[in-house]
């Protein structure tokens, strides 16, 4: 058994800086001095799978980063792990809990997952080892994960089994609980503009210096058709994970991030506007494009027309929202969301459909990603 600083300590002077997750209680002690250490940025996560891709927004504004989650979270981690880290090349630390081990008496709904972790984590190829337990044999294995990690640009894993960390206390960093945002109401009940049209509109009001994330599908392609730039990021798999990767940017940077989200994918990952309120990046616009359905595998419905983004976002602790339903509207709140401090989200209803002439970005996505990060380290 070895306590929580034996691990950090050597792991901070390494640069791990950053921690993200969802708490398991083998993990406590561990998590619990992640919170309270005075020189770590924790981020509690609703989802293991957003706390993924907050990681890797996190790592491509220059962090090295640790992510912590029970092997029951694992599976929600597969598809950030096979689609956004392993497409782009993205390390990051995981620590994942052995619950169900076997010979260990623990709850029914571990057993499956106990047996097969090992496995799993073969099949997603990312590299693991068990979580040292002895404070003498600490470093050697952060170093030869380290060089794993710097191989192979994946992530690689730590299997915790119980009692692997001595008891520490909680010490909560409670987070301010803010007074309900502004909303505004743009929208002229006419006909919905094409998303192309709302994404001239956005190039041709962002600053320079403005980092922008897509999501997947047919918004980040359109991107791409239309203008690409060294701060653009087309996401490719990992839906819903635009939002939670914009808060792992927007906390390490001090230029504006934009994130071009779905409506089909942030209604997947709907707990991260509730993690983005939470923490409350000032320099994060959320731009919602809502065309009520999924428009890259055939148009089928969303359940959308009964959501209103921008009052979840305000009841989230966003700053502000707006919904709109024009172009014009559009560039109308998307000014008014880089004058003044966020987080904001726009909700802006478009039409289905796409340009017929849609490309794809010839850039790899280790390249987008390479690339985007060298434009976040310049000077904003």
């Amino acid at each position: 058994m070895i306590s929580a600083d034996d691990f950090i300590e050597p792991a901070r002077a390494r640069g791990f800086g950053f921690y993200t997750g969802v708490p398991c209680s083998f993990l406590s002690p561990f998590i619990n001095r992640a919170i309270s250490h005075p020189k770590l940025d924790y981020v509690g996560a609703a989802s293991e799978g957003e706390a993924v891709a907050i990681a890797a927004g996190a790592w491509l504004a220059g962090q090295k980063t640790v992510v912590m989650c029970q092997n029951s979270g694992l599976g929600n981690t597969v598809n950030p792990l096979t689609s956004l880290n392993f497409s782009f090349k993205i390390p990051t630390l995981l620590i994942v809990t052995w619950r169900g081990q076997p010979g260990l008496k623990d709850e029914p709904q571990h057993e499956l997952m106990g047996q097969i972790t090992g496995a799993m984590l073969d099949v997603i190829r990312i590299g693991h080892r068990p979580f040292p337990k002895d404070a003498k044999n600490v470093l050697q294995a952060i170093d030869e994960t380290c060089d794993l990690m710097d191989r192979s640009s994946l992530p690689a894993a730590f299997i915790m089994e119980k009692d692997s960390v001595g008891g520490e206390g909680l010490e909560n960093r409670p987070l301010p609980v803010r007074p309900r945002g502004r909303s505004a109401d743009l929208t002229e009940r006419g006909t919905r503009p094409a998303r192309v049209k709302v994404l001239e509109r956005l190039l041709a009001e962002t600053p320079p210096n403005a980092a922008i994330i897509a999501t997947t599908g047919k918004c980040g392609r359109e991107l791409f058709t239309l203008a690409d730039r060294k701060q653009h990021l087309y996401q490719v798999g990992s839906m819903g994970g635009a939002s939670p990767m914009g808060l792992g940017v927007a906390r390490h940077v001090k230029r504006p991030v934009i994130v071009l989200d779905g409506d089909g994918a942030a209604l997947m990952k709907l707990g991260a506007l509730a993690t983005i309120g939470a923490y409350a990046p000032r320099n994060l616009v959320h731009v919602v494009l809502d065309n009520g359905v999924h428009d890259s595998t055939g148009g089928q419905a969303t359940v959308s027309p009964n959501v209103d983004f921008a009052q979840v976002a305000v009841a989230c602790g966003y700053a502000a929202a707006c919904a709109c339903d024009s172009a014009d509207g559009f560039a109308r709140a998307l000014k008014a969301a880089l004058a003044q401090d966020g987080p904001h989200l726009i909700h802006a209803r478009i039409a289905p459909g796409s340009l017929e002439k849609l490309g794809r970005p010839t850039v790899s996505p280790p390249e987008v990603a390479r690339r985007f990060q060298r434009f976040l380290a310049e000077p904003a």
